[in-house]
């Protein structure tokens, strides 16, 4: 049984570090003495029958003769109704959770429960892509190492960042390098689906368990049953279901709505949000043994504007896949450089999005995101909004002028438009609603202002 903690990237130049902490069974006594075995999974089942992942060859032990899982508190192991009991340190128990050095007895055989901790050093990967994920920044290399560490094993993992960094691309290439590659990826966007109906969609229902439920349906967890499940925008799920869900990563076993059969599943469970879970526990939104069950495993996806050195890759990568074979999709340096100047507040999502349309209209993708105008013959060139590119300015001084003009006259519209409800203007421009406060401050700008001009 393992369970990975202390991953947060560092980007000081230092190395970042995994804590695995596994633990192990070893048979001190019966006949399979010197036996050991290293738990993997959150949940380990011990008997005589051969489908247990530690089978006893003992008359004195039961089928199913107890089992071991992890919840937030460690390690538990419980009694599965054995003929003989399972004792612990020398008493029965039903439950109870072990310690360093516990001594299980089933039968005849005893076996000692060890924990240790291993620390892996994550170094950044040498590519400059993995899976559907792209880039060579220091950011993504990180994660990109840790990805091809973490990925074999079926540790939870929590992705958090802002809406369109790419949390969904980290999810499905962790799925496409785990030994589950070849069951199903089931995703579900826990922030689109009605409250009413996000228990179904994830625990399936029984027919007639409620208005509309005209037949038996599977959830998400039972489809994905050897797999994983992604859970997207996690942060959006109601107090009352977190306990369902909790259950589920704990013991691997859920019941449908309406029903009162328990059933087993083998899944892994990788999360995303855009929220701050840990701000949301604090707050009382979000409970605090659920977080950390999902925070096993944490991953912080970058800003696009945080790693402005992957635009260019970015864009050649959407560019074969959007356009494989046409020469017209190619690029000028000018379009190029008014696409590295952009602050991107939708991330890759917006990247994509501007660069998908532009070759549906025929467009230059520079000119979706502000208004570049023409270069004329003479020494200064002039936009249409007053912004000239003047011999002897730099780059940077002549981005910055650029940019302002656009983010300030763009911001406004936005609001405008959403009629000052901040949250459906973050949607509109799929932005981050933090991020767009951050700007909308930046410029003085609340509903009903008008576009101020330089």
């Amino acid at each position: 049984m393992e369970h990975l903690s202390g991953t947060r990237i560092r980007r000081e130049g230092t190395p970042a570090t995994v804590n695995l902490r596994r633990c192990k069974l070893v048979v001190i006594r019966g006949a399979q003495r010197g036996m050991e075995l290293v738990i993997a999974g959150d949940q380990f089942r011990v008997g005589k029958a051969p489908e247990n992942d530690l089978h006893l060859d003992d008359e004195t032990v039961s089928r199913v003769h107890f089992e071991i899982t992890r919840d937030a508190k460690g390690y538990l192991v419980r009694d599965m109704k054995s003929t003989n009991g399972t004792f612990l340190d020398g008493a029965e128990v039903k439950e109870a959770y072990l310690r360093a050095g516990s001594v299980i007895r089933a039968g005849a055989s005893e076996l000692k429960f060890t924990p240790f901790e291993e620390r892996i050093e994550i170094l950044p990967s040498e590519k400059e892509q993995l899976g559907e994920m792209v880039g060579k920044s220091p950011a993504m290399r990180e994660i990109f190492g840790l990805v091809e560490k973490i990925a074999p094993t079926d540790a939870t993992v929590l992705i958090e960042g802002e809406t369109g960094t790419g949390k969904d691309m980290i999810a499905r290439t962790l799925h496409q390098l785990s030994p589950r590659s070849g069951a199903p990826f089931i995703v579900v966007d826990c922030g689109a689906v009605a409250g009413t109906l996000i228990e179904s969609e994830l625990f399936g229902h029984e027919k007639g368990s409620f208005t509309g439920a005209v037949a038996a349906r599977q959830g998400a967890f039972e489809l994905a049953s050897g797999g994983t499940v992604f859970l997207d925008e996690l942060g959006e799920l109601s107090l009352d279901l977190q306990p369902k869900l909790l259950r589920v990563l704990e013991q691997r076993e859920l019941r449908r709505v309406g029903g009162t059969k328990t059933m087993k599943v083998d899944l892994r469970v990788i999360a995303a949000t855009r929220k701050d879970l840990r701000s949301e526990v604090e707050k009382g939104k979000f409970r605090e043994d659920l977080y950390f069950r999902l925070n096993v495993v944490p991953i912080t996806a970058p800003a696009l504007r945080e790693r402005r050195e992957d635009i260019p890759l970015l864009i050649d990568s959407i560019l074969t896949k959007l356009a494989p074979s046409d020469s017209a999709a190619q690029l000028s340096d000018q379009t190029r450089a008014a696409l590295m100047a952009h602050d991107w507040p939708g991330n890759v999502r917006e990247l994509r999005n501007v660069i998908e349309r532009a070759l549906a209209l025929g467009a230059d993708p520079g000119m979706l995101v502000a208004p570049l105008g023409e270069v004329g013959r003479g020494s200064a060139a002039t936009l249409r909004d007053g912004i000239e590119f003047e011999p002897g300015v730099s780059f940077r001084d002549t981005k910055e002028k650029w940019t302002e003009l656009f983010e300030r006259r763009y911001l406004t519209w936005l609001i405008k438009r959403a009629d000052g409800n901040i949250s459906k203007a973050a949607r509109d421009a799929d932005m981050d609603r933090k991020y767009l406060h951050k700007l909308l401050r930046k410029y003085g700008i609340t509903a009903g202002d008008e576009p101020e001009e330089n």
